[in-house]
């Protein structure tokens, strides 16, 4: 059964690539299969192996943008978005298998609901197709001192998909990796952060989104399989210093003044603890991207000031006012379901 997406709104699903190849030959054919009338699109960031050729001989109907350099998720996209005309874009990861008629349930809430910025499919795990998968699960979450964890995975926690998410529901982040989002509100907060490089830059899209009023939403029953870790790998010290520099960023870019000052002072004795934690656990090079991205932000202070200078800080819907730190690791909340319902702002 082919997907029934409506001619009136045009649609775009645009894959980043970089030397992603053997992730395109594998899960392109059920973007093809399965996208409708969509248009699919390649963006392709400056690679180094034969993806473009790939394509060409492959898919010559697929358009592919040809990026001049590798400058990461936020940068790659911004600039390959600037040569696309769409009503939404659909920013989907090379390593992700779609599902039948998956862009349907996505569109039809966009289209109903003016207000709604972004939203995104329930993400499993392609390996553990019974599980959510960590990028994303079933919609994204953020705790008072700048955590984030999703409906489905808290921390490095996975629960299984055992229907127990199937609500269609305001969420605070929507993933990068399976993202639809309005391209007139993209481009009105002025589109990816290309400073974030990789990490977080969606949470601070869905942020500055919603410090514009515009919600964020997940439809589970649009369902896709994600592979995930396909450019880092989990425990890479670049992955760890985009984390914790980005998540600063994040944080310093779009809280409300007196809050930020009570969530950095907080922040610097937890990343402390955390760096600490790499270098018992013999992890020095995870402790020392801890301090490289603390130094990165504070060198980086003015340009910041500049772009919260930008944006009308208020208090967002959907933040959880506990630290989910503690829930999790000490008083060992696993599941999203465990969290209090009525902590979570309106």
């Amino acid at each position: 059964m082919q997907s029934t997406v409506s001619s009136r709104s045009s649609v775009a699903v645009v894959i980043l690539n970089w030397n992603g190849k053997k992730f395109l030959e594998k899960f392109l054919p059920s973007v093809v299969s399965n996208s409708g009338d969509a248009e699919i699109i390649m963006a392709d960031n400056n690679s180094s192996d034969d993806s473009i050729s790939f394509m060409a001989i492959n898919y010559p109907n697929i358009r592919i943008i040809k990026n001049s350099e590798n400058g990461g998720f936020a940068k790659g996209y911004n600039d390959a978005l600037k040569q696309i005309k769409s009503d939404y874009y659909i920013l989907l990861n090379s390593d992700i298998e779609v599902t039948p008629n998956w862009i349907d349930p996505l569109f039809d809430l966009m289209e109903n609901d003016s207000m709604i910025a972004a939203c995104q499919p329930k993400l499993r795990s392609y390996y553990q197709q019974d599980e959510f998968e960590y990028a994303g699960a079933a919609g994204g979450f953020i705790d008072k001192w700048g955590y984030p964890f999703c409906r489905g995975r808290i921390f490095g926690h996975l629960e299984k998909d055992e229907a127990q998410y199937e609500n269609v529901e305001e969420v605070f982040w929507a993933t990068g990796a399976a993202m639809f989002v309005r391209a007139k509100y993209f481009w009105e907060v002025g589109g990816l952060d290309e400073d974030f490089f990789a990490h977080m830059e969606e949470i601070d899209l869905c942020w500055r989104l919603k410090n514009k009023g515009y919600k964020i939403m997940v439809h589970p029953q649009s369902v896709v399989f994600h592979v995930g870790g396909g450019t880092l790998p989990k425990n890479s010290p670049t992955k760890t210093y985009l984390n914790f520099r980005n998540n600063f960023y994040l944080l310093y870019k779009n809280l409300p003044k007196k809050r930020f000052k009570r969530v950095f002072i907080f922040r610097l004795i937890w990343d402390g603890v955390a760096g600490i934690k790499f270098l018992v656990e013999g992890n020095w090079r995870d402790s020392l991207a801890v301090m490289k991205a603390h130094f990165h932000f504070y060198k980086n202070l003015s340009k910041n000031y500049k772009k919260r200078k930008a944006i009308h800080q208020t208090n967002v819907s959907k933040i959880y006012q506990k630290n989910i730190v503690f829930e999790h690791f000490i008083l060992r909340k696993n599941k999203f379901s465990q969290l209090n319902k009525d902590s979570f702002s309106i």
